[in-house]
């Protein structure tokens, strides 16, 4: 799976998809629930576990947190490094975080890893390490890849859903059956749900991060400047509708460890 990644990442540039429009999108409405659990704690120790190219690690290393990243791919690695940042970038893997002691971080983020990990246990496995190294008291926010949007536009839109069922990629209940060569993994919020329940992770709340973006990429990529931002404020009123959720390319879980 490692190979797999190292060789998607060397050509796939993460650091400019949260740049265009669509990332924006994601990007602004995840750092703004970010911030919102920062308030007050500005000593705060923050965990970037999947740190990518450092989108997210560097930005708030640079407003002041004490930040660790982790990243297992080399390449992204080696790009958030390159930022020249107070970022105590590491090599490593979501499913062992054994260098940090429990009770470690105020807010752990987990972007990247639920992206990339296809079985259950290695998911528990995540959210557990995740778990333990943050405080009590403390705010884990965990991003994952939504099967509705994976059904609707590489299987309906693309025209791949008929060979998808056919070779067994799709379940008769248009679930997503990914295997590791397939790189992505997409869950529904009942998988989400049953991820942190074998946890024990209590939920603030769930958001849609980037809601509708993803489906209108060539829309949001016309529009000017005082159009996007009433989009946004448009997105930020309709992000927790639990009737939206499902179709989002994203989701933000955030939950407290009790």
């Amino acid at each position: 799976m490692t190979m797999e990644l190292e060789k998607y990442y060397n050509k796939f540039c993460e650091d400019k998809r949260l740049t265009r429009r669509h990332g924006q999108v994601e990007y602004i409405t995840s750092m703004k629930y970010i911030h919102h659990y920062l308030v007050g704690n500005d000593n705060a120790k923050i965990l970037d576990v999947g740190a990518g190219t450092g989108r997210y690690s560097v930005q708030l290393a640079n407003e002041g947190y004490d930040v660790t990243a982790i990243e297992l791919v080399k390449h992204n690695l080696g790009v958030l490094k390159s930022k020249g940042s107070s970022v105590k970038a590491m090599h490593g893997t979501a499913l062992d975080l054994s260098r940090f002691p429990e009770n470690t971080f105020d807010v752990t983020l987990v972007f990247g890893p639920m992206y990339h990990l296809y079985k259950f246990e290695d998911k528990v496995k995540a959210l557990q390490e995740a778990k333990r190294v943050t405080k009590v008291g403390g705010v884990i926010l965990v991003a994952y890849c939504m099967n509705e949007y994976s059904i609707l536009t590489y299987g309906f839109k693309e025209n791949n859903i008929r060979a998808s069922i056919d070779n067994g990629k799709v379940t008769d209940d248009f679930h997503v059956v990914s295997e590791p060569e397939d790189l992505y993994d997409y869950v529904r919020i009942e998988d989400i749900n049953k991820l942190n329940e074998e946890v024990r992770l209590q939920r603030i709340k769930i958001i849609a991060a980037d809601g509708p973006a993803n489906y209108m990429r060539p829309i949001l990529n016309a529009m000017d400047e005082d159009t996007f931002k009433l989009f946004i404020s448009y997105h930020f009123t309709t992000c927790e509708r639990e009737d939206l959720l499902g179709a989002s390319a994203h989701t933000l879980d955030i939950l407290r460890k009790e």
